[in-house]
């Protein structure tokens, strides 16, 4: 330890605006997972309110509890009072997954929602051990990939599942998005402080509910605020702890064979996308152990899952930007105390009456943006293709998603429609759909490639192309699904690729030409 014998502290002024930060980042999160399971799922109000919540709010205080003395372990053997706790919560992408690719068909299938939620508990069963396991196995991936490949990849989430959506809401409502969004970067980018120190977070937050309500007063519409269903909200209020579902867990093997087929990618996913956020945390100056994130991240989502709740936790991104918020310990332990009052007093569907959502989506703008940047300001300049390469596969993934949708709700599908169709109107669907399949890997892999060859480390290169045609043939990228031989293609070029970077590398007299230079 340190010689110094000053203890950290435990809050810090700016702790307050990173909590409204965070903890209005986990209050969207838990708003829209009560949407999923209310209303796409057709979850029994007893279950949402009375058993997954309070399971997913026990969840996320043990995590961020745990984070937050992880930070104060490491302000107390550095000496440094800047070190920021890393955040956490229910992973977002994987919410989505067991939701809508899990819960949902079991419970149409079976007529039952509950079997649904079983599935989705023996789906975090399977995930929490999966990442456990990896956690010994993350930090030797880190310690072989480029930063531009690990920071690139996870760019291409910020920009699109974390920018994107929040940026649409903020111009569909601009008198209440726009001008929260003015608020928060005043404060954040530009350092203005708003009367009485007040957090710009919480200052966003109170201008938009002022604004929606207001609007609602006048009969104007503006955030579509509404009396009725703010009183509606208060049924929900009530006091719920966490039961063991450990029955509902092993209920849920019996649908092991669908679990598994997004089960072993998902886990992968996990082990990545961790790798990339405690790289992301280092480069902002705080070292956390990467064995020590996933196996604390596999320990709290079986304790979860054990207490009903279907959703695995995760590291989230966005380190950087809570800590140049003035994030510091106390954020992280606090958000985990919110969320538990928020979840075991069933109060979460009526902040959902009360706040509006676009006035939250300015501060997951700015964390997109932050996350962005933060992959081309600390990485080589020569490496920036590297990282707008592995842009490329999350922006199909998030078009894909986005043509789905559409297709969907219009009660058709691109198969339907026809691909020669939609390649007609310059949508190359088949494309999209082999590209951003496994997209945070495939980013990873390819930019990982990139930077090689920029270094001229041919033979590196080549091991990243042999290890992405490896995981394109059974499945984990640039597939639908886990299996032999998926999208054999794919993985043969991954496969020649290698063999001839590697032909490359052991004969020097082919890799003498200079780099291009940089354009001006």
């Amino acid at each position: 330890m340190s010689a110094t014998t000053t203890r950290p502290a435990l809050w810090t002024p700016g702790d307050w605006n990173a909590l409204f930060g965070f903890g209005t980042n986990i209050l969207v999160n838990l708003l829209v997972l009560t949407g999923l399971l209310r209303f796409v799922l057709q979850m029994p109000q007893d279950v949402v309110f009375g058993r997954i919540l309070p399971a997913a709010g026990l969840m996320m205080a043990l995590s961020t509890g745990y984070y937050a003395w992880l930070a104060y372990r490491l302000a107390l053997k550095t000496g440094r009072s800047d070190v920021c706790a890393l955040p956490s919560g229910i992973s977002v992408p994987h919410m989505f997954v067991v939701a809508l690719v899990i819960m949902l068909p079991i419970a149409q299938r079976t007529g039952d929602p509950i079997k649904g939620w079983e599935a989705g508990l023996t789906w975090v069963f399977i995930q929490s051990f999966i990442l456990m396991i990896g956690g010994f196995v993350a930090p030797v991936i880190r310690r072989i990939t480029p930063r531009a490949a690990l920071l690139g990849t996870l760019a291409g989430v910020s920009v699109t599942f974390i920018s994107m959506r929040p940026a649409l809401e903020m111009f569909m409502t601009p008198a209440i998005g726009v001008v929260c969004f003015g608020i928060v970067i005043a404060a954040w980018f530009g350092g203005l402080r708003y009367p009485r120190n007040l957090p710009a977070g919480l200052v966003a937050i109170a201008f938009g509910a002022l604004v929606a309500w207001g609007a609602a007063l006048f009969g104007l519409g503006v955030g579509g605020r509404s009396v009725t269903a703010l009183l509606d909200g208060l049924s929900t209020i009530g006091f719920s702890v966490p039961l063991p579902a450990i029955d509902h867990l092993f209920g849920g093997f019996e649908f092991i064979g669908i679990i598994l087929v997004t089960a072993i990618p998902f886990g992968i996913y996990d082990l990545v996308e961790a790798m990339d956020n405690v790289e992301s945390a280092e480069v902002a100056g705080d070292h956390y152990p990467t064995t020590r994130v996933l196996t604390a991240d596999g320990a709290v989502s079986l304790i979860g899952c054990l207490m009903g709740n279907p959703f695995i936790n995760a590291v989230y991104i966005g380190h950087p930007g809570w800590k140049a918020m003035g994030g510091r310990i106390g954020y992280s332990a606090a958000t985990g105390l919110l969320v538990l009052a928020l979840t075991w007093f069933g109060v979460v569907s009526l902040l959902l009456d009360l706040v509006p959502v676009v006035a939250i989506s300015p501060i997951l703008l700015y964390i997109g943006m932050l996350i962005g940047a933060q992959a081309f300001q600390e990485t080589p300049k020569s490496h920036a293709p590297a990282v707008v390469l592995s842009l490329v596969p999350h922006l199909a993934a998030w078009a894909k998603t986005l043509i789905d949708g559409a297709l969907g709700a219009a009660g058709t599908s691109a198969a339907a429609v026809g691909m020669e169709k939609l390649a007609a109107l310059g949508v190359l669907y088949p494309g999209l759909e082999v590209l951003g399949e496994g997209a945070i890997l495939s980013g990873l892999v390819l930019a990982a490639i990139a930077v090689f060859v920029i270094e001229h480390e041919w033979t590196r290169a080549a091991y990243f192309a042999g290890a992405g045609a490896v995981l394109t043939f059974f499945g984990l990228m640039h597939g639908p699904a886990v299996g032999i031989a998926v999208t054999p293609g794919v993985a043969l070029a991954y496969a020649v690729m290698a063999g001839g970077l590697f032909v490359v590398g052991r004969a020097p007299a082919m890799s003498v030409l200079a780099a291009p230079k940089p354009a001006e």
